[in-house]
């Protein structure tokens, strides 16, 4: 009994006094906190219609993130730590310069292909679905392996590129959810 006593004197601590205006007299008035967190989106599917197969399904704790992609390198200083790394030097002594991009034609073959604005929308792509992914491809490299026969050596060079594509598949896309991630956080 002593135990309750004391719970509700350290409670009766975090109300407010009887005095609020309120509070009818001899009664404690108890605060509301909102408990949510800061960035919970709910969204409504309009196109939505029950059916008798399912539920319907609602994204909750994402949110529509518009990424300007140059203005975040911009701000990580991308370009001054590509120099200060010596990357520029480095390729070109491999002979790769700006004058050879220029003779390649390589950004206005971006621009008609329309690159930038692809990348521009790869930005805005959720890194939680990109990161989730990684695991059916690594679950699907291993069951080529396990799946495929050892019986000839077509069949393990069958085996092998498979398992070595959706791994790379697997590794690259966890890469990129967690690049896309760094990203996309606020700053």
């Amino acid at each position: 009994m002593a135990a309750i006593g004391s719970a509700t004197a350290g409670f009766s601590s975090l109300c407010p006094s009887s005095s609020s205006p309120r509070a009818l007299p001899g009664r404690r008035v108890l605060k509301t906190l909102a408990m949510a967190p800061k960035k919970k989106v709910n969204r409504f599917d309009d196109g939505w219609a029950k059916q008798w197969y399912g539920q319907g399904i609602f994204t909750e704790g994402s949110e529509e993130v518009a990424v300007d992609v140059f203005k975040k390198l911009e701000k990580r200083k991308v370009l001054s730590n590509v120099e200060k790394a010596g990357l520029l030097s480095k390729a070109e002594e491999l002979g790769f310069t700006l004058s050879s991009i220029e003779k390649l034609g390589v950004f206005s073959k971006a621009e008609e292909l329309g690159l930038l604005s692809l990348l521009e929308k790869a930005a805005s792509f959720s890194p939680s679905a990109l990161a989730s992914v990684s695991l059916p491809l690594f679950i699907a490299a291993v069951g080529v392996v396990v799946l495929i026969p050892d019986d000839s050596a077509a069949l393990v060079a069958v085996q092998a590129v498979l398992a070595a594509a959706l791994a790379a598949g697997a590794a690259g896309s966890f890469v990129a959810a967690v690049l896309l991630g760094g990203l996309q956080e606020s700053d």
